[in-house]
């Protein structure tokens, strides 16, 4: 397989390799204060498809991201648009009903639709292809789980068979599901595409702006870093995880990391589909286009672990190239690696709709639990809906408010696991002092009372900040594969130099 690539810099995935940044338009200045329909904080799958929805109906709707377009975690998806939901129809019908099970299934296929219409209306060349998904059992594991997923999954309505191997001819996976009517695309082409159409159609994208503080009410308020401030009727939170204060959302899921290698396979060798085991964590696989005709790249990801609670990620990615020599004979060295965030919901859908709490006339999307894509173009229809005041058959299935007594174990066993970060206070430094530090990485330092997060730059010059998460006060760890500190609590992430890079935490690490 060669060598894995050097962990020196921050990753980038096979979306961002093939899509330049230098291909988005620029951005409408935002004006010192302003109103509109509705504001969308956050310029990915789900912000984006929101406000499409929404100026498709003739609403005037501004979109604000402190990063350029789908900068965040829909430019680190490996972009499975799936129906065939990754927690399983059997603990969907246990958790949600069979009518849950039917409706989640529904929702899903419709995002699916919903992807490919748009794609199509405007015109946007983004590789969208019509593929099958299947789903075999781990070697030594029993096909127990495919027999329960085929009743269930052909119960909520999808169009499923058994089969008795894969279209992986030179490996023997054994028995398989197919799903029909799966579909994979490139993220970052329609995402760019989607903003162009938001703006022909009247929106306005204004990126490179940070929200610093959000208001609901009869007239929601946005205050950005910079003084500006946005007058709306309706306010959309489409952050991956919450920004705005909703401690009830952060309890109910819980961050975790997710890595993917890509590798060039000679075109046609693999069969374009959707790829799933039933491990735990499981791998997912799927192939996507390149820009040469005769090269194509395979796509394999796996290894989850909580956001910030584990730090072998090269040995992970090793795991993952390992695993794709193994079943891949015609697959290159590894070219690309990286991770992504998910937000997993206890109950395995997420959470989409207006804003629990004290929060009128803002509405909020998270939980992707491994389909954000999906979710996200889902909640674009579902979001468009409740905010023009129409009703919505999925409404329920996916309130943020609910809470699913059947999901109550898993609720417990993860806020468990997030009380227990906090015995970091009590534990030493990952080093005894700053000299240990090695150039380009990072480390935290006991300081008395105090742990600091300290960063050699690859000049020499340390940087110091609190380790302490802003957002509920978890010691935050050196990711050195992505090169950020990352909350083990609730999964808000940091720059070396400690800016703050996604939420929940809405400011930077404190001074060190």
């Amino acid at each position: 397989m060669g060598q894995l690539p050097s962990r020196d810099s921050v990753t980038r995935s096979i979306w961002m390799a093939l899509t330049p940044g230098e291909t988005q338009p620029p951005r409408a200045e935002l004006e010192t204060e302003s109103e509109w329909d509705v504001c969308v904080i956050g310029a990915g799958m789900a912000g984006l498809s929101t406000a499409y929805h929404l100026v498709c109906e003739g609403a005037r709707v501004l979109v604000l991201d402190s990063g350029p377009v789908a900068s965040g975690e829909s430019a680190r998806t490996t972009a499975h648009l799936a129906s065939a939901l990754d927690d399983r129809f059997h603990n969907l019908e246990k958790l949600h009903g069979h009518e849950g099970a039917r409706l989640a299934a529904e929702s899903h296929a419709a995002a699916i639709a919903s992807i490919e219409d748009i794609a199509r209306a405007e015109d946007i060349a983004c590789d969208f292809q019509r593929v099958d998904g299947f789903l075999f059992a781990a070697p030594g594991e029993s096909t127990d789980e495919l027999d329960l997923e085929l009743a269930a999954a052909d119960r909520a309505g999808l169009t499923v068979e058994r089969m008795g191997e894969s279209p992986w001819h030179w490996f023997d996976t054994g028995p398989c599901l197919r799903f029909r009517h799966q579909a994979e695309f490139q993220p970052l082409r329609y995402l760019t595409g989607l903003a162009r159409a938001i703006e022909r159609r009247g929106g306005r994208i204004c990126t490179g702006v940070h929200a610093a503080r959000l208001e609901g009410g009869k007239r929601c308020r946005v205050k950005t870093t910079d003084g500006k401030t946005v007058h709306a009727r309706s306010l959309v939170v489409a952050t991956n995880s919450p920004v705005h204060g909703v401690l009830g959302i952060h309890g109910k899921q819980a961050a975790y990391r997710s890595y993917v290698v890509a590798v060039q396979v000679p075109a046609s060798q693999v069969p374009h589909a959707l790829y799933w085991d039933t491990l735990d964590p499981y791998h997912y696989v799927r192939v996507a286009r390149g820009d040469q005709p005769d090269i194509e790249w395979l796509i394999v990801g796996g290894e989850d672990h909580r956001t910030g609670q584990e730090h072998d990620g090269d040995a992970r990615f090793e795991r993952l190239a390992a695993w794709t020599a193994e079943r891949f004979p015609m697959a290159g060295q590894v070219a690309m690696r990286w991770s992504g965030q998910i937000m997993e919901p206890a109950d395995g859908l997420a959470y989409i709709g207006a804003s629990p709490g004290l929060h009128p006339n803002v509405y909020l999307v998270t939980g992707d639990s491994g389909n954000g894509l999906t979710h996200g173009a889902l909640a674009g229809i579902l979001l468009g809906d409740l905010i023009l005041g129409r009703e919505n058959p999925w409404a329920q299935l996916y309130d943020p408010s609910r809470m699913t007594m059947r999901a109550l174990g898993e609720l417990a066993r993860e806020n468990f696991n997030t009380a227990a970060q906090y015995g970091d206070w009590l534990s030493p430094g990952d080093a005894d002092n700053v000299d240990q530090i090695a150039p380009g990485t990072g480390a935290v330092v006991r300081r008395g009372l105090r742990k600091i997060a300290v960063y050699r730059d690859p000049d020499g010059v340390v940087h110091r900040r609190s380790a302490s998460c802003p957002h509920m006060g978890g010691v935050v760890s050196w990711n050195s594969v992505e090169g950020t500190w990352d909350c083990p609590c609730h999964g808000s992430r940091f720059d070396p130099l400690g800016h703050v890079l996604s939420g929940p935490a809405r400011r930077d690490l404190g001074r060190g």
